[in-house]
């Protein structure tokens, strides 16, 4: 079945299962190269090492997160424009967007090989926690052009109707960085700019065969003369900005939060707050994949004005995103002193304590995480880019910085409880924003 006719001709509950439960695999498999970062350099080189690249974390995500936006912001008009039977322009979308991705990776790639030793000294680290943190943050920027193109290409391929092929190509990451990893750190003996070109090396290889369906003419999308437009480019950032504004603000806070943490609770401190992320990278995927993967076929038929359709779609939607989102926090309250000691091997007793306690608090966080997420989703699908951007910034930046002044006077407990707090304040916006848009959200369908 044609990707189109998938997208318009089957059942929205066979449908969301069949393009979600690729997704969340795909997405889960693409993100696991840096919960394996974390598990290799923590076992073979270290907690200094494992605090080193929390450190440098941030910053990495960030530079992806410029691929991000082009991607999703590209996948949003050019699903739309396959529904309205615009196929030359949604080809023209897709090539100038791979040509912008390039550029940029080039361009912040160079930034940030040059400013690392200043960004890694601005966060407050010194010495040997610093000059790991830099070195694995310069792999990662010279290898910027080569690899950040990886994840617009699983949005391409999921549009094209490659869905079990984009599944396949993010599986591949994850192992051929998994394996490279375990040779260069536990084999050879490396450091920890091994550990990023281990990742990078991966990615590249799998944007490699993600693209030869593209450059073989075998693929729904096709590469095209580009014709690049201030409009064009203007429709890829508004749609990209919710998740690229996302990414930014997150990992702005997480900064912040390092730099907070280096100061009251020092190297340990840090090293925790690094699980809570870890196991956030574990869960965010599944309920990104799951909502995500469902976006071409809600831009298609809104596009198509089955509006009905998209309705359908969208409650199995929340409902799946609540229960995966529920489930993890009992597995979180119940193997807190498990999930501590796969990232840190030599870990003691006072860390052990400190790092129970804070994953006990922040499970908390999945409870009600799931209703802005999917509300994000849905509102990026059909081109409502505000208020999925006023959500995103409000999730990953005003949310939390608000949060750690009020809560403040609690000290590290403070620091653990802020997602859960955030994740509240967060469903009470989304609220408001379905409820002011709900006469569009339930218009009737177009007549054919």
């Amino acid at each position: 079945m044609s990707s189109t006719a998938f997208f318009s001709k089957t059942s929205p509950l066979k449908l969301f299962f069949l393009a979600s439960i690729p997704g969340m695999i795909s997405m889960l498999a693409s993100s696991l190269y840096q919960t394996i970062d974390g598990v290799f350099v923590g076992q073979f080189l270290g907690a200094t090492a494992f605090a080193a690249i929390n450190l440098a974390m941030p910053f990495v995500i960030i530079n992806f997160s410029l691929s991000d936006l082009v991607g999703v912001g590209s996948a949003v008009p050019i699903s739309i424009c396959l529904g309205k039977k615009q196929d030359g322009e949604a080809n023209n979308i897709f090539t100038c967007s791979c040509l912008i991705i390039v550029g940029t990776g080039i361009i912040v790639g160079g930034i940030l090989f040059s400013a690392a030793p200043l960004l890694i000294r601005l966060m407050g680290a010194e010495g040997e926690f610093a000059e790991l943190a830099v070195k694995y943050l310069r792999v990662y920027a010279l290898c910027s052009p080569l690899t950040t193109i990886v994840y617009a290409l699983d949005n391409y391929l999921r549009i094209s109707g490659y869905i079990r092929g984009s599944m396949g190509v993010n599986i591949l990451m994850s192992l051929l960085s998994a394996i490279l990893e375990f040779l260069f750190l536990g084999v050879f003996g490396w450091g920890i700019w091994a550990a990023a070109l281990a990742s990078c090396s991966g990615m590249f290889i799998c944007a490699i065969i993600a693209l030869s369906p593209f450059f073989r003419g075998k693929a729904l999308l096709r590469f095209c003369r580009p014709r690049f437009s201030l409009k064009m480019v203007r429709q890829i950032v508004s749609c990209g900005s919710p998740s690229f504004l996302n990414n930014v603000a997150s990992r702005i806070t997480s900064i912040i939060m390092n730099a907070i943490l280096i100061r009251i609770g020092g190297e340990t401190a840090v090293s925790v707050y690094g699980v809570l992320m870890f196991v956030d990278g574990f869960i965010q995927p599944l309920l990104y994949g799951m909502c995500d993967s469902v976006q071409p076929a809600v831009g298609y038929n809104w596009g198509a004005g089955k509006y009905s359709r998209v309705r359908a779609i969208e409650k199995c939607c929340f409902a799946a995103s609540a229960v995966v989102s529920i489930g993890m926090v009992f597995v979180i309250a119940f193997f807190p002193e498990q999930i501590t000691r796969l990232f840190v091997a030599d870990v003691g007793a006072d860390v052990l304590s400190v790092s129970v306690s804070a994953l006990r608090l922040f499970c908390l966080t999945y409870f009600i995480r799931w209703f802005s997420f999917a509300t994000q989703s849905y509102m990026l699908a059909i081109e409502k880019s505000l208020p999925a951007s006023v959500i995103s910034v409000s999730t990953a930046l005003i949310f939390p910085i608000i949060l750690l002044a009020v809560m403040w006077p609690l000290g590290l407990t403070g620091i653990w409880l802020n997602l859960a707090g955030t994740s509240v304040l967060s469903a009470i916006l989304s609220v408001i924003i379905l409820k002011k848009l709900r006469h569009e959200l339930l218009q009737p369908d177009m007549a054919d």
